[in-house]
């Protein structure tokens, strides 16, 4: 007896492969990211302290570490969830929390800059 081929159900499978690669890609990435905010931390408080000034930026690198670690979380268990509706909902807030906190480390670095070329 030969089977009918259903794209639709290849499609769904291609869909949770490409889900499945995405949250691979973040789990890592996301949680260098958060040892890159710390470390970005201590090294501004070494400088600042230093040259005796305050910035916001050590708070903007607090936030980011906790939105990285949230992508890393969601992402990592996106990968160990069974049912592809939830793996779905955890994939969705591993790409937003990312991609938030990329744009708010970028808006610290501007700030780093500003602040220690003053």
């Amino acid at each position: 007896m030969v089977q009918p081929n259903d794209s639709s159900s290849a499609g769904h499978r291609r869909r949770i492969a490409l889900d499945e690669r995405t949250c691979r890609m973040i789990c890592p990435i996301a949680s260098a990211m958060v040892g890159v905010c710390l470390t970005g931390i201590g090294l501004l408080h070494v400088t600042l302290t230093l040259r005796a000034r305050q910035t916001v930026a050590d708070d903007l690198l607090s936030v980011d570490a906790l939105l990285f670690l949230i992508a890393t979380l969601s992402s990592y268990f996106a990968l160990r969830v069974q049912g592809t509706a939830r793996l779905h909902w955890l994939e969705r807030i591993a790409d937003a929390t990312f991609i938030l906190a990329m744009l708010l480390l970028t808006a610290a670095c501007f700030i780093i800059t500003y602040a220690l070329n003053r």
